[in-house]
């Protein structure tokens, strides 16, 4: 089978050639094969050195942007020029182990549609492996993918995953978590973290946060797209019955114990403003359903028609 490694690059220029190379001899068995470099809006010689390695080898192939777009734009890009039926995925910093390619392929062939990398031990300051390690436990919990480390760069897909779920924003920390709710099979192995040689780290404290966020989407998006009315219409009942049982309470006052309504107007006002989120929570989830209904045609199913 064919296969497709696909490196997002950022600056990176030192490292390009040599992980080239090692790409090659960790592949040198294998006689079909394809480098998809996507060079990131990098601002240093990171293309030039690109260019110069596919008019070397023409199984070298270079997606450039205008500007630098993130790493989901990245991956995205490089799974829709990718022809393999196993896609390899790794960062272009030499951290990743090209060596442990072969691995990845060999639990593939156990039946599993993606396999991603454990950085078991791994050679990054402690402001980087903390949140990662909070990250990865709330993700594991809040998914229920069990795997040690969904933002490894290492990973291996059957070009099914890769056609069938949607990378942008900050998702490509995800695609484990996305993949495994569209019931494809998930595992993963521990790999060799290598300490960086060249250039610095492209992380940013902030991204923990912006992680959560996108984890909150994830969340939302994957369990609700086709049935949205089930997340609104579950806020818009429990909304309305505590308006109407708001509602009773000043029937009650007003009735049983005779006390005037003028007492009580503001538990009045309150009920009404209650029943009247609640119907419109669930008119909100009736439209969802309209929209989801004349969407479901055009997402792709079909795997192949003969």
């Amino acid at each position: 089978m064919k296969i497709s490694v696909v490196i997002p690059v950022f600056n990176e220029q030192e490292s390009i050639k040599e992980l080239y190379m090692q790409i090659s001899a960790a592949l040198k068995n294998q006689k079909k094969y394809e480098i998809i470099f996507i060079n990131d809006g990098s601002s240093d010689k990171s293309e030039k050195a690109i260019i110069d390695l596919s008019n070397e080898d023409k199984r070298v192939k270079l997606i450039s942007f205008y500007r630098n777009f993130g790493k989901s734009a990245a991956l995205s890009e490089g799974f829709k020029y990718a022809s393999g039926e196993i896609i390899i995925t790794m960062d272009a910093d030499l951290q990743d182990d090209p060596n442990e390619i072969p691995n990845l392929i060999n639990k593939l062939d156990e039946g599993y549609d993606l396999v991603s990398g454990w950085k078991q031990k791994r050679y990054d300051p402690w402001t980087k492996t903390f949140p990662s390690k909070i990250f990865n436990f709330v993700t594991r919990v809040l998914t229920g993918v069990k795997i040690h480390d969904f933002n490894c760069g290492l990973k291996a897909y059957r070009s099914s995953v890769i056609k069938s779920i949607e990378v942008f924003g900050g998702r490509h920390r995800y695609i484990p978590a996305l993949a495994g709710q569209m019931n494809f099979s998930v595992s993963e192995i521990v790999v060799n973290h290598r300490p960086r040689i060249y250039g610095e780290t492209k992380y940013g404290g902030s991204r923990i946060f912006h992680g959560f966020f996108d984890l909150l989407t994830i969340l939302f998006l994957n369990k609700y797209t086709q049935q949205p009315l089930h997340f609104f219409g579950s806020i818009g009942l429990a909304t309305f019955i505590a308006g109407f049982f708001v509602e009773l309470m000043v029937i009650y006052y007003k009735f049983v114990l005779l006390e005037p309504f003028s007492k009580h107007i503001a538990l009045l006002l309150l009920g009404v403003i209650l029943i009247i989120i609640g119907i419109q929570f669930f008119s909100i989830g009736l439209l969802g359903e309209i929209i989801a209904r004349f969407s479901q045609g055009k997402e792709d199913r079909i795997k192949d028609i003969k």
